[in-house]
């Protein structure tokens, strides 16, 4: 089968060469010429995984048009806050109706819209699908065991999208919870950011596994407003990823944490990341939306005032610690 990958970085690569694996022909689309050179020329991505010889069945082109043109099926692999800018590109180009599955995760910042309202708005030939769960692209490139979930509003279209990634070691669970599994990964990169703080100020494991937790009740509260069900924030796209993403060194946003707490202010340790980090700029839209739907999320607003208003970590520990005592389940 013919797949086109918008996106050439850590994630879209490692998807490409776990698709390639399975027969299938990839094109990657990307918006720089020497990055696609690189692809084309060395078979290597020059950009991420440099070690890595990319197989012969991978493609690289700066054209959209050609990618576009390459197949009906589109893997959606660039950060959440550059969708719409491509959506409008896509729409621009009028693609004849064909499948997306999104691989993003996060929340738009201007609309505090989920990603698919973004899609259902500027693309609404293309039928969508979300994927999502515990699956760090350092892992999938080197075919270690991942498990994921893949959801969309047509059952059908959620399951032919499990016939074609289903395989090697990468298992794809389907489901129709589209709000649910977008909700879910999307915040998540918060509580990761916040457990790189923590881990950076050594406060234990006690405090790491109860930040994770009360940060799903944060996740599962927003996401029952927004039309999701708790039962799908308790896989693979809420726990799941929640756990993988604050316990590995593999996560961005922990590693995002992990130089805020260890003393670098936000620009700086952005610059050092050198990647986009989702959960620095997600939490903007999630403290906006916690407010309009009157959700309590006292993690996510702590995250949010260390990143943005200067707090410390220590003063805010402090301010959770002394607020009033309650029931722990109050969904």
């Amino acid at each position: 089968m013919k797949i086109t990958i918008l996106g050439a970085g850590s994630f879209g690569t490692a998807m490409a060469v776990h698709l390639a694996s399975l027969g299938n022909s990839v094109l990657l689309w990307t918006i720089s010429a020497p990055q696609a050179d690189s692809i084309n020329k060395d078979r290597r991505n020059r950009f991420c995984f440099t070690e890595t010889v990319l197989p012969e069945n991978i493609k690289c082109t700066t054209e959209l048009r050609e990618a576009i043109a390459f197949s009906d099926r589109y893997i959606m692999a660039i950060p959440a806050q550059a969708e719409r800018g491509l959506c409008e590109k896509l729409a621009a180009l009028s693609p004849r109706g064909g499948h997306m599955l999104n691989l993003a995760k996060g929340i738009e910042i201007s609309t505090g819209s989920l990603l698919h309202t973004v899609h259902a708005e500027l693309c609404p030939t293309l039928v969508y699908s979300a994927l999502s769960g515990p699956s760090h692209a350092e892992e999938v490139l080197i075919n270690r065991p991942t498990t994921v979930a893949l959801a969309s509003g047509e059952e059908n279209e959620a399951m032919s999208w499990q016939a074609i990634l289903n395989g090697n070691n990468f298992r794809v669970y389907t489901g129709t919870d589209v709000i649910g599994l977008e909700v879910g990964g999307a915040t998540k990169n918060i509580y990761a950011v916040a457990a790189g703080i923590s881990k950076a100020l050594d406060l234990g494991d006690n405090a790491l596994a109860a930040l994770a937790s009360r940060g799903l009740a944060e996740i599962m509260r927003l996401g029952v407003k927004l039309g999701a069900s708790p039962l799908t924030l308790s896989g693979l796209a809420g726990v799941g990823d929640l756990m993988v993403t604050c316990y590995s060194i593999h996560s961005r946003n922990f590693r995002l944490g992990l130089a805020i707490g260890g003393g670098m202010s936000f620009d700086e340790a952005v610059r050092s990341l050198g990647q986009v980090a989702e959960g620095a700029y997600t939490v903007r839209a999630v403290v906006e939306n916690s407010k309009k739907f009157g959700v309590e999320m006292p993690l996510a607003e702590a995250v949010y005032g260390v990143l943005y208003r200067g707090a410390k970590p220590h003063e805010l520990l402090k301010e959770l610690f002394a607020r009033p005592v309650k029931r722990e389940m109050t969904l």
